[in-house]
């Protein structure tokens, strides 16, 4: 298999790591891809980013009141 972030996973698709990526595993390399898109165009003065580990991906939330999320225009 193949360890990642000291974890073993099984050779082949690895459909969601605990870290949330999606990951190919064989005898010669691992190779993972991002399941999340980072937040680029939102409100900075009046929003923060707070990664969502259930959803795997950031959510953008007021930083006066984190209940309430904040317009994203851009993610990449």
């Amino acid at each position: 298999g193949c360890i990642l972030d000291g974890k073993l996973y099984p050779f082949g698709e690895i459909a969601k790591t605990e870290n949330c990526f999606r990951c190919s595993c064989s005898q010669d390399a691992m190779r993972c891809c991002s399941l999340f898109h980072t937040p680029v165009g939102f409100d900075k003065d009046n929003c923060k980013v707070v990664f969502n580990k259930e959803s795997c991906d950031y959510d953008v939330v007021q930083k006066s009141d984190p209940s309430k999320e904040c317009f994203v225009y851009s993610r990449v």
